[in-house]
C-alpha cells in the first residue's frame, strides 16, 4: 500500500479484529524498531520533497483529500466502527470532523506565512522594520491512539502537510486501518508518497521513532505516563502532546439540570468512555445534588449498549478485554476506598 513503511526484515502481521464480536477486520505488516533507519532515509527524502511544494499545491492536496473523504464518508465511518467499536452515529461525526480538520489545514497552508514587525518601539528605530517567515521543521513523528482513529490522525497530518513537513506516522496498532486509508486518500489527492510513512508497531518502535536524531518534532496523543517517557527520550525536539486528564464538570443550582444530565451522560460515555476530554468528575452543588444524581443514574441505565452498527445503539464496546478489565479494576478500587456503586459494573 502507498505510504506504508518498507519491511526488509521478516515481520509479523498485526491482526485487527472487531472489538464487538472479534471478527476479522484487516491485517497489517508490523514494522520493527530495527527498520527505523530505513524509515528515516525515506522521511529525509520526503522532507526535501515537502519543502519544495508551493503553498497552493499543499492547500489543493488537502482540499482534494477533504472532498474525497466527504464523498466516501460512510465508507470511513463503517471502518471506524469495525476497527474501533464506536457507534455508527459517533463514527459518522468523526468522519465529518476529519473533513473539517483537513479543510482548516488547507486554509492555513496559504496564510501561515509569517509577520512584519515594526521596530519603532524604541527611540532611534523609527525607520526600521523586521520580518520573520515560517520554515518547515523537517521530519515529524506522529503517534496517535485508537479512540479517534481517523480525526486524530488528520490532526497530525493536516497541519504537518500545510507546513511542508514529512511525517513518520505510528497509529495505534489496535486500530490502524482508518489511518492507512486516510494516507491513501492523501496520496491519491496528489501528495508525494515519501512525505508520509506509516509504521505500525508496538512500544519499541515508538521509542525508536521518538529518540531518532533526525526527527525535529513529536506530536503525541495518549496517556500521561507514555507522554512523560517520550519527553525523557526525545532530547532537544519540539513536543506537542495531548495527554490524558481528569476532566471535571461543575453543576450549579441555577443551571438547567436536565441539560446538564444529558451533557454529562454524553460526555462520560461517548466512545464507551475512552475519550481524553470525556467527563470524569462531576461536582454538583448540594441543593441540586439528589435530583442530578437520580436523573444521571436513570439516564445512564437507559442507554442501549450492543452492536455499534445499529443506529439505535448508544454505546458500543471498549477497545479490548484488557481495557474492560482496567476499567473494572478502577471501579473496584473506588468502591474499596468508600465509593457507592449506583449503576453498572458488570461487563456485558
Amino acid at each position: 500500500m502507498p505510504g506504508l513503511a518498507p519491511n526488509p526484515t521478516p515481520s509479523n502481521e498485526i491482526i485487527v479484529n472487531s472489538p464487538f464480536d472479534g471478527s476479522f477486520v484487516g491485517a497489517v505488516k508490523e514494522t520493527s524498531a530495527d527498520d527505523v533507519e530505513l524509515l528515516l532515509e525515506r522521511a529525509r527524502r520526503g522532507a526535501q520533497i515537502a519543502r519544495s511544494l508551493p503553498r497552493h499545491h499543499r492547500s489543493a492536496i488537502l482540499e482534494r483529500a477533504a472532498a474525497t473523504i466527504e464523498e466516501r464518508k460512510e465508507e470511513f465511518a463503517l471502518l471506524i466502527v469495525r476497527e474501533a467499536g464506536k457507534t455508527i452515529a459517533q463514527a459518522r461525526k468523526e468522519a465529518t470532523r476529519c473533513v473539517n480538520t483537513l479543510k482548516l489545514s488547507a486554509e492555513e497552508a496559504k496564510r501561515n506565512a509569517g509577520e512584519v514587525i515594526p521596530f519603532d518601539a524604541y527611540a532611534g528605530s523609527e525607520s526600521r522594520q523586521g520580518w520573520y517567515t515560517r520554515e518547515p521543521l523537517g521530519i515529524i513523528t506522529a503517534i496517535t491512539p485508537y479512540n479517534d482513529p481517523l480525526n486524530l490522525v488528520a490532526h497530525k497530518l493536516g497541519p504537518a502537510i500545510a507546513g511542508a513537513n514529512a511525517v513518520l506516522l505510528k497509529p495505534s496498532e489496535l486500530a490502524p486501518l482508518s489511518a492507512i486509508k486516510l494516507v491513501e486518500v492523501l496520496i491519491e489527492s496528489g501528495l508525494p508518497e515519501e512525505v508520509i510513512t506509516v509504521a505500525v508497531g508496538g512500544a519499541e518502535l515508538g521509542k525508536a521513532l521518538v529518540s531518532a536524531r533526525d526527527v525535529r518534532m513529536i506530536s503525541f496523543t495518549g496517556g500521561f505516563v507514555t507522554g512523560e517517557a517520550i519527553a525523557k527520550a526525545a532530547g532537544i525536539k519540539k513536543l506537542a502532546m495531548d495527554l490524558g486528564g481528569n476532566a471535571p464538570v461543575i453543576v450549579m443550582e441555577n443551571s438547567d439540570v436536565d441539560a446538564a444530565v444529558e451533557d454529562c451522560v454524553s460526555g462520560a460515555f461517548w466512545a464507551a468512555g475512552q475519550n481524553c476530554i470525556g467527563t470524569q468528575r462531576i461536582l454538583v452543588q448540594r441543593s441540586v445534588y439528589e435530583r442530578f444524581k437520580t436523573e444521571f443514574v436513570a439516564r445512564t441505565a437507559w442507554m442501549k449498549t450492543g452492536d455499534p452498527m445499529n443506529s439505535e445503539t448508544d454505546m458500543g464496546p471498549m477497545i479490548s478485554v484488557s481495557a474492560v478489565n482496567r476499567a473494572a479494576a478502577m471501579v473496584d478500587r473506588a468502591i474499596a476506598a468508600g465509593a457507592t456503586l449506583l449503576c453498572g459494573h458488570k461487563p456485558v
